[in-house]
């Protein structure tokens, strides 16, 4: 049967900032395919969930995540996949040069946010699976929700383009570091998509304010730079990220693959 071609069922996979945007689709493509789905999420409370297992989780604490790890262990005996998927996106700018309130200048506080979320979360969290994975001898993979941003970089985004680019930095390097240990390491680089319903009204006057355009303009003429002339669905997300846990991509490692509709280089 058609769904069983990933065999992904039984597996145990975490999924970080599961419950809501693109981290909710990958949760349901996941669990459609039969996975045992943990969602490591700041906004649940731990227990069973429809059809996953919760446990709330700070990413950027590490006595959190390494609770939450050993509570998946205990819960389902081992971890076979991490989809690092929780990240936060604060548009800034290097100068204001359009004002001299420097609203939305990089400043300290929301640099200390986007590495701590973007970067310390994946480092930690991962560090934490692949000790498990290790000491049971798990052919496991590590799956990197990263950006087209960064690998392109993108106007009022330059610290959330870092933090992707670093990212990406880790999938090639950790790829090198865990394949003697049959650990796969991919990241996976969307670009523009549809909504995913987190976009608030103060993201979107920063990033227009950022843009020197108005926040009605946001969303105009996205299409004209894709060629596929369409902006991406998040169940494409999902789909590559379910493909990519499977053993149908077990020789696929450090590299990060654009689901951009051809926008990006790569």
């Amino acid at each position: 049967m058609t769904e069983n071609w990933l065999n992904i069922n039984g597996k145990t996979i975490i999924v970080t900032g599961g419950n809501s945007g693109i981290g909710l689709h990958i949760t349901n493509q996941l669990k459609e395919n039969g996975a045992n789905v943990i969602v490591a999420d700041l906004n649940v409370e731990t227990g069973n969930g429809d059809g996953v297992y919760n446990i709330k989780t700070d990413v950027t604490s590490i006595c959190s995540v390494n609770s939450m790890v050993e509570e998946a262990v205990k819960k389902f005996g081992q971890i076979d996949v991490l989809v690092n998927n929780a990240g936060i996106n604060l548009p800034r700018l290097l100068v204001d040069f359009y004002s001299n309130e420097r609203k939305y200048e990089i400043d300290e506080e929301a640099f200390n946010k986007m590495v701590n979320v973007n970067q310390k979360g994946v480092v930690f969290v991962t560090q934490a699976v692949v000790r498990h994975m290790i000491n049971k001898k798990v052919k496991g993979v590590i799956i990197n929700i990263s950006s087209e941003s960064g690998m392109e970089g993108s106007v009022g985004q330059s610290l959330y383009s870092a933090t992707k680019g670093a990212v990406n930095s880790y999938t090639r390097s950790w790829a090198k570091e865990l394949g003697k240990f049959g650990i796969r390491v991919v990241g996976v680089a969307p670009g523009i998509n549809e909504k995913t319903g987190l976009t608030t009204p103060e993201y979107n006057k920063a990033l227009a304010y950022t843009r020197n355009i108005s926040v009605d303009q946001l969303d105009y003429g996205y299409e004209k730079s894709i060629p596929l002339g369409r902006v991406g669905k998040l169940d494409e997300i999902a789909y590559l990220v379910s493909f990519l846990a499977s053993d149908k991509a077990s020789y696929i490692t450090g590299t990060v693959i654009n689901i951009t509709g051809g926008k990006s280089r790569g």
